[in-house]
């Protein structure tokens, strides 16, 4: 449990001395104070921070003004070091004094929201009036929708060795995009967690996330774009970057920290992807409940935003499944691409309204199990698109095969064994190369090719 938020007199005298740095490090920042030694003044200050709020037997809480100055200090320090050194700060402190945790209460747990702490946030309400009486010409760093979605629109934009000014400052974007998703994984996976308890609606809506996606100031379907963009652009620099660099660039430190970053703005797109999917099924589920109203708003549906992306720039979609790998989501995708092109049943049935939800990888499978069925397919779509999609949803099958903690949903999804999904993989694959002899395959899909033959003979003969 986080600890006490009540500070003695006597730590927020001593506090004094830190205040008086921060309102300087502030006045720096709009160039009321010209300082020949800022970096090591706001080197100095970071320390001071973490002396104040981690360190000792009985660390206080920073005052919001220090939390202002260190996100100030991410967000424009024109240092690698104070970047990463400011970021591992709010990192630390978010975790000793959370926003939002979940308390022990009996044999159940409580959702404790401590409205009063400081956020790099500032939606709803709050940006009228500012939160706890917050001098809002203060405030102009912080993030609502709108400077969210434009932190995005900058990260797609960045090109790539452009100058050391510019290299630095998409590192010091990606830092800080990590930083938010970090914030916003903070508020909600706790709210998920007493959601689930629960199924009080009010938890979700609440949160930070659904907030800040719900204002009018964020174009959903664009700023989704912009992410699978940023998920296909990192997933190229982490792929290709280090075997393309010459020796000299890799001796670089801004270049190594460079890679280093595109891979954890990786992770951070698609946790952000993944706590939104999540969002959406409670909101579906409250929907069912009756607990939602016209005041939530509407928008689509993230995996319907990702789905139509995908289909109409086939460009994004071999690095978009290289680089979402989380199975169940993933297999979803492909599932419901394959789904548009199903053959609808002459009579819908009100349990079968959504095709998306009866579309299996085997019923997927037998859309290419003849070759009248797949030249069919071919028609409607391109071939080098279904190779690919049904050789990563294979490769899902064999991941998730065997999993008893995922056994049920790895089931229903499949909608036959191992062995029935690798023998019509292989037809799938025969069928279409029957189409077009000259079809090419890619190098990932031989491999997947090799172990459907090899995994069919060797179950076959069990």
């Amino acid at each position: 449990m986080p600890p006490s938020r009540e500070q003695p007199a006597a730590a927020a005298a001593a506090d004094g001395g830190v205040e008086e740095n921060v309102m300087a490090i502030l006045d720096s920042f709009v160039g009321i104070k010209d300082s020949r030694d800022l970096h090591d003044d706001r080197a100095a200050f970071l320390e001071a921070v973490r002396s104040v709020g981690l360190a000792g037997d009985k660390p206080m809480i920073p005052t919001e003004r220090m939390y202002d100055a260190v996100f100030l200090i991410l967000q424009s320090s024109s240092s690698l070091e104070l970047n990463i050194a400011s970021f591992h700060l709010l990192v630390e402190l978010g975790k000793k004094y959370p926003r939002v945790y979940l308390a022990n209460s009996g044999s159940q747990q409580t959702l404790v929201i401590v409205k009063e702490s400081w956020s790099p946030f500032l939606l709803g309400n709050n940006l009228a009036s500012g939160e706890n009486g917050r001098n809002t010409s203060r405030s102009n760093h912080l993030f609502d929708s709108l400077r969210f979605s434009l932190l995005t629109e900058a990260m797609v934009e960045a090109s790539n060795d452009t100058g050391a000014n510019n290299g630095l400052k998409h590192i010091e974007n990606m830092v800080l995009f990590q930083y938010l998703v970090h914030t916003l994984e903070a508020d909600f996976v706790p709210r998920h967690i007493a959601y689930k308890e629960s199924l009080d609606w009010v938890i979700i809506r609440e949160s930070v996330l659904n907030v800040l996606l719900g204002s009018r100031k964020l174009v959903f379907k664009t700023f989704v774009k912009n992410c699978i963009s940023l998920l296909n652009q990192h997933q190229r620099e982490v792929e290709g970057d280090i075997s393309s660099k010459s020796a000299s660039d890799l001796d670089s430190s801004l270049t190594i920290s460079s890679l280093e970053f595109e891979r954890e703005a990786l992770i951070s797109v698609k946790k952000l992807f993944i706590m939104v999917i999540n969002l959406d099924l409670i909101r579906k589920e409250a929907d069912k409940l009756g607990l939602t109203s016209r005041a939530d708003g509407l928008r689509n549906p993230i995996l319907e935003v990702i789905l139509e992306e995908l289909t109409y720039n086939t460009i994004y979609l071999f690095p978009f499944l290289l680089a979402f790998t989380e199975w169940k989501w993933k297999l979803q995708i492909i599932l419901q691409y394959f789904s548009r092109y199903q053959v609808k049943s002459a009579v819908r049935t009100r349990r079968s309204d959504n095709s998306q939800q009866d579309l299996t990888v085997e019923s997927a499978l037998s859309m290419f199990s003849t070759d009248a069925s797949a030249k069919a397919m071919v028609k409607m779509m391109c071939p080098e698109v279904a190779q690919l999609l049904l050789a990563h949803a294979y490769q899902v099958c064999l991941s998730v095969d065997g999993d008893s903690s995922e056994a049920n949903d790895a089931a229903k999804m499949m909608g036959a064994s191992l062995l029935e999904i690798s023998c019509k993989f292989v037809s799938a694959f025969q069928n279409l190369r029957k189409i077009n002899a000259n079809i090419q395959i890619s190098q990932f899909e031989k491999e997947a090719l090799f172990t459907a033959a090899t995994l069919a003979r060797k179950l076959q003969n069990k």
